[in-house]
C-alpha cells in the first residue's frame, strides 16, 4: 500500500493537548527517494501517542498514550488511515515506550511515571488478549550517598523507559531512574521472568539502546551523562558493561539530555540526538562492533530532538518544541549528515517509524 503515496509511509508519534503538545495524533509522512518529506495528514486521533512501534508482518501499529496511561493497537485502513483494533488497555504512568517481540507474539511497554515493565500478548491478528506485569525493579545503589531522582530533586525512584528485543529472544529493558538495565526471558503464561541485569554507574540515566547484530553488542545511551555504553554477553550469556564513552565528539553543555540512539543499515555508524545543544552525534563502529569512536556533531535543525530514524541513506529528525521533522543526507563515506535538505511543520513530533 506504501507505494502508493508516492514515497515511504512513516507514522509519526506525537503529544497532544492533553501533554501540552500541538498534535492531533498519529500522524501520516510521506518520504520520498529524493529525502524530502510530506504531511499526508493525520491518520487518527490519539491521545498523546507518544511512542510506536509497528507489527512485523501485519499493517498494525502499536501506541502509547502517555498521560492517558493506555496502549492500544491500530489497524491500517485505506491509504494512509488508521483505525483501532480493540480497546485501549491500561499501563502505567507516563508510558513511554513500546516495542515489538520480531515473531508477533507480545508487544512490551516501559512506563517511565511509575518503573512498570508491562507485556502484552497478541493474536494473529495483531490485537491485544492479555497483561502480564514484570517484577519491579530494586535499586543497585541503595544508600548510596548523593544519590537522588534527576527528574524531581526528590528520593530516586524507577523510572522504565525502554525495551529492546535481543537477538537470541530475550529482552532487555532500561531502567533510567535506577541506572539499571535488566534482561528478561519470556513465557507465555505469566510474561517476563528476570533472567539478570546490569548496573551502571550511578547518576548515568540509561534511555534507549540498539544491539550491533555482529557482536551481539548493545549500546545504551545515558541520558543524564550523555554517554553511551557498550554491553557485550560473556560465554554465559550474561551481559556486563565492557566500556562507556561519551555520546557526542564535542562533549555535553549545561542543560543537555540524551534521547535516542540509532544504528545505521550499515551497522558502520551510531547516530545520537542530544537535546539542549540540539545536535545529532555520528559515533564511528569500531572494533567488529564492541567499540565507538565518535567522528561528529551536528546541528539538528530544530529544537529538542527527540527521536531520530536512518533511511535509505537519510536521516529524519523529530523536533518535539520547534514542530519539525528535519531532513538530511548522509554521506556514504564518513556518514556525516549533511546541510538540511527539507523541514517539515509537525504538531510536536515525538516518534518515527516506517510503516508496514
Amino acid at each position: 500500500m506504501a507505494e502508493n503515496i508516492d514515497g515511504t509511509l512513516i507514522w509519526a508519534g506525537a503529544y497532544t493537548a492533553d501533554s501540552d503538545g500541538h498534535g492531533m495524533g498519529i500522524g501520516a509522512v510521506a518520504a520520498r527517494e529524493d529525502g524530502s518529506l510530506s504531511l499526508l495528514g493525520t491518520a487518527v486521533e490519539a491521545p498523546s501517542p507518544s511512542f510506536l512501534a509497528v507489527h512485523p508482518t501485519l499493517p498494525v501499529v502499536y501506541a502509547v498514550a502517555e498521560a492517558a496511561r493506555t496502549v492500544r493497537a491500530y489497524r491500517r485502513t485505506g491509504l494512509f488511515g488508521l483505525g483501532p483494533l480493540g480497546e485501549a488497555w491500561p499501563a502505567g504512568a507516563a508510558a513511554c515506550h513500546v516495542a515489538v517481540d520480531p515473531s508477533a507474539r507480545f508487544i512490551v511497554v516501559a512506563c517511565w511515571g511509575d518503573g512498570n515493565v508491562l507485556l502484552y500478548g497478541l493474536d494473529d491478528d495483531g490485537g491485544i488478549t492479555s497483561r502480564f506485569a514484570a517484577p519491579p525493579a530494586k535499586d543497585p545503589h541503595a544508600g548510596v550517598d548523593g544519590g537522588i531522582d534527576i527528574a524531581t530533586g526528590g528520593p530516586r525512584v524507577s523510572r522504565a523507559h525502554a525495551s529492546l528485543m535481543l537477538e537470541d529472544g530475550r529482552i532487555m529493558t532500561t531502567d533510567l531512574g535506577f541506572d539499571l538495565v535488566r534482561v528478561w526471558n519470556y513465557f507465555p503464561d505469566t510474561g517476563l521472568l528476570p533472567d539478570h541485569q546490569v548496573a551502571l554507574p550511578m547518576g548515568s540515566g540509561p534511555r534507549h539502546l540498539v544491539q550491533h547484530p555482529s557482536a551481539d553488542a548493545v549500546f545504551v545511551v545515558t541520558e543524564y551523562s550523555i554517554e553511551v555504553a557498550v554491553l557485550l554477553p560473556g560465554a554465559d550469556g550474561r551481559f556486563m558493561l565492557h566500556r562507556r564513552g561519551p555520546a557526542t565528539a564535542g562533549g555535553s553543555a549545561d542543560g543537555d539530555a540524551a534521547a535516542e540512539i540509532v544504528l545505521s543499515p550499515d551497522n558502520r555508524y551510531v547516530y545520537t540526538g542530544i537535546r539542549g545543544s540540539n545536535r545529532i552525534s555520528v559515533l564511528a563502529v569500531e572494533g567488529s562492533g564492541t567499540r565507538l569512536r565518535p567522528v561528529a556533531d551536528v546541528p539538528s535543525g530544530g529544537d529538542w530532538p527527540r527521536h531520530h530514524m536512518v533511511r535509505d541513506g537519510w536521516l529524519h529528525v523529530a523536533h518535539e518544541r520547534s514542530n519539525q521533522v528535519t531532513s538530511f543526507a548522509l554521506d556514504p563515506a564518513t556518514g556525516i549528515p549533511g546541510e538540511v535538505l527539507d523541514q517539515l511543520n509537525v504538531g510536536s513530533p515525538t516518534a518515527l517509524v516506517v510503516a508496514s
